[in-house]
């Protein structure tokens, strides 16, 4: 299992939980952007410069993950594509995203892309909590935690 990291507009609160989870549990964690993202040194940790373009480290995190895989993402069509391929999708806000609430998820998006094409003022989300901190933590360590059940049932690290 790898994680992949939409690290573009990924806080960097969520980035040093991720960091903490990639070196205790040993797996590997690549953070992939448009710009020059800097991990801590570590076997594990990785990040990936994609040249800049409209959804360019999207389709980077699409052609790398794999089924079992975890994505980490805030963008509904990115979470589509890797939820389609089999993997695991949890927004910075700790929502595990799947086959079942992600074309709901989708809708919302399609009708606020309307609504702000029309003019109407929708803002942007509300800013990182110390809750979506939490749950994001937690939802990992649930995601994690059965990675680690199945290394051991495999006698591997």
């Amino acid at each position: 299992m790898n994680i992949w990291v939409d690290a573009d507009a990924c806080p960097v609160v969520i980035k040093e939980i991720l960091f903490r989870a990639a070196q205790r549990v040993g797996v590997h964690t690549t953070l992939i952007a448009n710009m020059s993202i800097p991990v801590p040194p570590s076997a594990y940790l990785h990040s990936v410069q994609v040249s800049s373009g409209f959804d360019v480290a999207d389709q980077e995190i699409v052609k790398r993950c794999d089924a079992g895989d975890i994505v980490i993402t805030s963008d509904i069509p990115l979470a589509d594509e890797a939820i389609s391929k089999g993997a695991h999708v949890l927004s910075p806000r700790g929502e595990v995203m799947t086959k079942d609430n992600i074309r709901q998820r989708l809708n919302m998006r399609d009708f606020m892309d309307t609504l702000r094409a029309s003019g109407v003022q929708s803002g942007g989300p509300a800013p990182l909590g110390n809750r979506d901190k939490m749950n994001f933590a937690n939802e990992l360590d649930k995601l994690l935690t059965v990675y680690q059940r199945k290394q051991k049932a495999k006698g591997t690290k």
